[in-house]
């Protein structure tokens, strides 16, 4: 039953909120392995403003470590390849005609740990903002009890139901990073 002024769905669309971010940014972390996303960051100054690169090229990956760019308009080659190498993401542009190909170097030891830290960091932002919205949800449920517009029962299910999606949530964070993680060492 639908508790008024308390929307338990909200609170997990927020929360999926957070996943949803914390997906996109292990997604641009480079792993060795060629990806298409590792490339969306990227902006090309192309007819008078900044446009994402898949706005002016096809992006594909022929090889695991190699990255294809195919640029639609013969004009445009040299921002693009101008914006790839100005993104520093140690990546060099071999250019033949209107294709750029991009070749993914190895990663070092030292490397892969950097990432691995920065993927930790990633997933403790979203484990915090998680947080934050169970902390949202639980003064919620605790506002409505003290005026009394619902039980005290009614709280603790509430309360729990809250918990029990932040858990959810959290150990769904914990299994992208395992993943991330793996992904990184075992290149």
């Amino acid at each position: 039953m639908p508790t008024p002024g308390f929307d338990i769905n909200e609170l997990k669309r927020r929360m999926q909120g957070a996943t949803q971010a914390l997906k996109h940014e292990l997604g641009g972390l480079r792993t060795g392995r060629a990806a298409a996303s590792m490339l969306e960051p990227v902006q090309v100054d192309a007819y008078g403003s900044h446009m994402p690169l898949n706005q002016v090229a096809t992006i594909s990956v022929p090889e695991p470590r190699l990255l294809s760019v195919q640029v639609w308009d013969k004009s445009l080659v040299k921002a693009v390849e101008k914006a790839i190498v100005d993104s520093n993401l140690g990546l060099s542009p071999a250019t033949e005609g209107q294709v750029l190909r991009l070749r993914v170097p190895e990663l070092n030891a030292d490397r892969r740990k950097e990432l691995v830290k920065v993927a930790h960091k990633y997933a403790e932002a979203a484990r915090v903002a998680v947080r934050h919205v169970r902390r949202d949800g639980l003064d919620i449920v605790k506002k409505l009890e003290k005026n009394h517009e619902i039980s005290e029962d009614d709280q603790e299910r509430l309360s729990h139901d809250v918990q029990k999606a932040t858990d959810g949530t959290i150990s769904e964070i914990d299994a992208l990073l395992a993943a991330k993680e793996k992904e990184i060492l075992t290149v």
